[in-house]
């Protein structure tokens, strides 16, 4: 289990660094370059979907828990932005979430 989900971390970290890219570029802090390593780590992201076990549907429910728990580490770690309560009680709970449906895969 814990080499699925570290799957599912390195998954939402190629997808929210390729978003990233992008996203600094559209603000006009960097210049087209970035579109480069933006796609690569789409693409990435795309592929280590296909690593996973379990049928799409499935995965994407559980990626997609993972990926709004890394969301929030990014903002604070990437963006400097203070957690609130609510994102720090909403991240738990969604995670505690994606951990039941993990857990299921189980049985």
């Amino acid at each position: 289990m814990i080499k699925i989900i570290v799957l599912f971390i390195f998954t939402a970290l190629a997808e929210i660094s390729g978003c990233y890219f992008v996203y600094i570029w559209a603000k006009k802090v960097v210049s087209a370059w970035f579109l480069i390593p933006a796609a690569l780590c789409l693409m990435l992201f795309a592929w280590l979907l296909t690593l996973h076990p379990e049928a799409s549907g499935r995965t994407y429910a559980t990626y997609g828990g993972i990926y709004v728990v890394a969301s929030i580490i990014w903002l604070k770690l990437v963006d400097h932005v203070k957690l609130s309560t609510f994102d720090l009680i909403g991240s738990m709970i969604i995670l505690l979430g994606t951990l039941v449906i993990i857990w299921g895969w189980r049985t």
